[in-house]
């Protein structure tokens, strides 16, 4: 039984079932695919992402107290976070509706070209085996079809799930290291301020600079971890 065969037993329910589970099919392809690789880039660049938004707000932080300061880090840590969650999240309600409703769809195209047929064949007056076997089987099409098109769908979601799980992990764990070098930050400037205010400030050129070194250092070999980290798990 060829696909003209089939396409001559349904009726308009039938076909507008399966274009509206070919649309579906089609549409959760391509959200899969551009869903997929780009949680893929963003699991390389949520760091570095993060790490610049903190480092646009320092010169704003310069001048604030340890407690205000970790408090502007935090938030602006929490707002972009929210910000790569409600992106790496775009398109999976699509393919999460397509893996849901899809079988449903094609169950009840079977069903209804099941019903279609038998009351064509009820009509002709002609109930044998040849005449009911080939009508309700290609009614069958459309639960095979259904399947066909939610099963990428699933796959594609939780594919997509997973890579998610990792970019709020790298987030969350930059946004600890950026929210404890901040700290780190506020507290050598503190003991600048005093040592200067005590008239050393030769040893506070000394110490700021090494400290602010070794800050420099921390968030470079951070920024190499994550993106060896990434690279790990997108292989």
């Amino acid at each position: 039984m060829d696909f003209t065969t089939y396409w001559q037993y349904s009726d308009m329910v039938t076909r507008t079932l399966f274009f509206l589970l070919l649309a579906l099919s089609i549409l959760s392809w391509v959200t899969g695919i551009i869903r997929v690789l780009q949680s893929r880039k963003l699991v390389t660049t949520v760091a570095d992402g993060l790490s610049q938004q903190v480092q646009a707000k320092r010169s704003e932080l310069s001048m604030v107290d340890t407690a205000t300061r970790r408090l502007i880090t935090e938030q602006t840590l929490l707002k972009h976070i929210g910000r790569y969650r409600f992106a790496s999240e775009r398109g999976l309600s699509i393919l999460g509706t397509t893996a849901a409703i899809a079988p449903f769809i094609g169950l009840f195209g079977t069903v209804w070209g099941i019903f279609h047929a038998l009351h064509n064949i009820g009509m002709s007056g002609q109930a044998g085996l040849g005449q009911v076997a080939g009508p309700v089987g290609e009614a069958l099409i459309m639960t095979g079809l259904g399947i066909a098109v939610a099963i990428p769908a699933v796959v594609f979601y939780n594919l997509a799930v997973r890579i998610n799980r990792s970019i709020m992990y790298y987030a969350n764990d930059r946004a600890h290291d950026l929210l404890a070098q901040s700290t780190n930050v506020a507290d050598t400037q503190h003991l600048s301020a005093q040592q200067s205010t005590a008239g050393s400030n030769s040893s506070a050129t000394t110490i700021q600079p090494a400290t602010g070194m070794r800050t420099e250092t921390q968030g470079l070999e951070s920024s190499e971890h994550y993106h060896k980290s990434a690279s790990s798990q997108l292989s």
